[in-house]
């Protein structure tokens, strides 16, 4: 517990700190993945509405102190990227499918047939490997306890 008057005054303003920053991020957050789904779903109409919004909400949040600038620049910098190439792939007459595969980052386990051929081959390689110490651990000299060689 704090003893002096300014610490405890010091606690109690970072508590309400604490607590509008947990809500701006988290507002932060809804406002990026509303406008990640409007972008990757059906409904591109609402998308660069919910895009502009979220760049509005991280600007906002970078202007307070709330997030770093540079994060929120990488942020919003993504969140274009993806929209870009959203909107290219359907204006070129790319297939859609693999347009918004791209936007949200390629294979990373996001489409079943990649997940299923990605766990097939970890599983090979484990079950292939024989179980061993670990290295750091086989390294490691034995020690006796000092109070052992004392008594």
């Amino acid at each position: 517990m704090a003893n002096s008057r300014s610490a405890r005054k010091r606690i109690r303003a970072s508590e309400r700190k604490h607590l509008r920053n947990r809500a701006v991020r988290s507002a932060v957050r809804t406002r990026i993945t509303k406008a990640r789904r409007a972008l990757l779903g059906t409904e591109m109409e609402s998308a660069p509405e919910l895009v502009l919004a979220a760049v509005r909400e991280l600007d906002r949040a970078a202007e307070k102190g709330i997030l770093h600038r540079k994060n929120a620049s990488r942020r919003k910098s993504r969140l274009m990227a993806m929209a870009h190439r959203l909107t290219q792939g359907t204006q070129g007459g790319e297939d859609q499918a693999v347009a918004r595969a791209a936007a949200a980052g390629g294979e990373k386990g996001r489409s079943a047939r990649g997940a299923k051929a990605t766990t097939a081959k970890s599983g090979a390689k484990s079950a292939a490997k024989p179980a061993t110490k670990s290295r750091a651990a086989a390294d490691k000299p034995k020690t006796t306890s000092t109070r052992a060689k004392k008594s």
